[in-house]
């Protein structure tokens, strides 16, 4: 289970020798990073990124991985998802992440390279994961331009991409859960979550850093 940092506990900041060579930007990104207390702990647990307690909280919260689940790791690049679920759905469960990228193997999921969009990937999915799934879940992120309308819009055609997939392979009862931005989910996204699934709600997990325009759309209760 991933032990997140105990908030609240002053921490001391941390600031780089030298900046030589280095952009202003670079140099905050690193010294952000120095004194993040989420990239301190996944470090000492063995997780690949901080990402991997967004998860982790959303799951403490929402329910979403349960003993024996049987789950699909959208966009699953570096993989800390993915580790995370493995924990969560034990032995009996399954793990299966796509990324376009190679990711290094996680023990106890199943890695395949490829577009979740390809027909293809989707019955290998299936196949591997020996039925309909109990979660699909995306941390895709497009790469953002700094223009908010545009950003949203790019983060929003990932979501969608991801609940259209979520929709053919989710078994009844399951669960959706994809990250977008601040603004909410746009209408007909929205309307498609409420028509197929019993509750909808967004959720910023205390992971997130505070000056981040990301939130997370979590659906429960797949109608089929």
């Amino acid at each position: 289970m991933a032990k997140t940092p105990a908030g609240g506990s002053r921490q001391l900041s941390t600031r780089l020798r030298t900046a030589k060579g280095r952009s202003s930007q670079s140099q905050r990104w690193l010294e952000r990073q120095l004194n993040d207390p989420y990239v301190a702990a996944a470090r000492a647990q063995g997780y690949r990124s901080r990402a991997a307690f967004k998860l982790a909280e959303l799951d403490e919260k929402f329910r979403l991985l349960k003993p024996g689940g049987r789950v699909v790791d959208l966009g699953a690049a570096p993989g800390g998802w993915a580790q995370v679920a493995v924990r969560k759905v034990g032995e009996r469960g399954k793990v299966v992440g796509l990324d376009l990228l190679p990711v290094d193997p996680v023990p106890g999921a199943t890695i395949i390279q490829g577009d979740f969009q390809d027909s293809e990937a989707e019955k290998e999915v299936e196949a591997l994961l020996g039925g309909q799934a109990d979660l699909v879940m995306s941390d895709m992120a497009p790469n953002t331009t700094g223009h908010a309308a545009t950003d949203h819009l790019r983060i929003m055609g990932l979501a969608e991409l991801a609940l259209d997939f979520a929709l053919r392979v989710l078994a009844p009862g399951g669960a959706f859960l994809a990250k977008v931005f601040q603004g909410g989910s746009e209408k007909a996204f929205l309307d498609t979550l409420k028509a197929r699934f019993t509750t909808v709600r967004h959720a910023k997990p205390p992971a997130s850093r505070k000056d981040s325009a990301e939130l997370y759309v979590v659906a429960t209760g797949f109608k089929g």
